[in-house]
């Protein structure tokens, strides 16, 4: 599995303009007022004329361009990969995924410290593991030291268990900095087959994993499911 604050002025600028005026200035404002006044209708009227000579067509177009929201919502997209990584290796989850991304093209890709901010973990999990084509486990000995990774790759393994179109879709590896040793990697995962970095055969194993044929199947079935979610909320 991609994943941007305005600062209030303390005296509004209304209230600084104010401060700057003198009592003594009443007939000025007066004027200034009544010169503002006519220039307003003058300009209202003007607005209302070249509203008048456009086409009702172009009357309506520019009608549904001011009624237009200033920022639409994103459309989501069912990414090819996330990594879960103890959060001491976040840079070496970063340099995982630029290689994939960069060197193997296999994008768009993230990291699970780039889930949004301010949501439960177990939201974030549920949305990378159910939201991408393959969990990528990255097997350092930072990994097991943390509890919350453990959980991460036994909820991964029991999501690919229970749902048919994630059979084989969760990937240890063993990246180049601070790799686990085998001898120290839990059962549960010496029973896949990890993708070892440092081996003559890495790129052979790639290619070899994340093929667009098996991302294609999974991306139909997790727009198909999105699709029941909503008509379900809207019915």
């Amino acid at each position: 599995m991609g994943i941007a604050k305005s600062k209030t002025d303390p005296c509004p600028l209304s209230l600084s303009w104010g401060k700057s005026h003198s009592v003594d200035t009443s007939q000025r404002h007066h004027k200034s007022d009544s010169k503002k006044s006519e220039e307003t209708s003058l300009s209202d009227a003007a607005a209302h004329s070249n509203t008048a000579e456009m086409p009702t067509g172009e009357q309506e177009g520019a009608r549904g361009v001011e009624e237009m929201p200033e920022e639409e919502a994103e459309e989501e997209v069912f990414l090819k990969f996330v990594i879960l990584h103890a959060e001491e290796d976040t840079d070496e989850a970063l340099r995982v995924q630029n290689l994939l991304e960069n060197d193997f093209g296999i994008k768009p890709g993230i990291i699970f410290a780039e889930m949004p901010c301010g949501r439960q973990h177990l939201q974030n999990l549920d949305d990378a593991v159910n939201g991408s084509a393959w969990t990528i486990l990255l097997l350092t000995k930072n990994f097991l030291r943390d509890t919350w990774c453990k959980f991460q790759f036994y909820t991964s393994l029991m999501n690919s268990v229970n749902r048919q179109h994630k059979y084989n879709s969760v990937i240890p590896m063993r990246p180049l900095n601070n790799p686990l040793p085998r001898e120290r990697t839990p059962f549960a995962l010496r029973t896949i087959n990890a993708l070892e970095e440092e081996s003559r055969g890495f790129p052979t194993q790639v290619e070899r994993i994340f093929q667009d044929s098996v991302y294609r199947i999974q991306q139909a079935i997790w727009k198909e499911t999105r699709n029941t979610v909503q008509r379900q909320f809207i019915a």
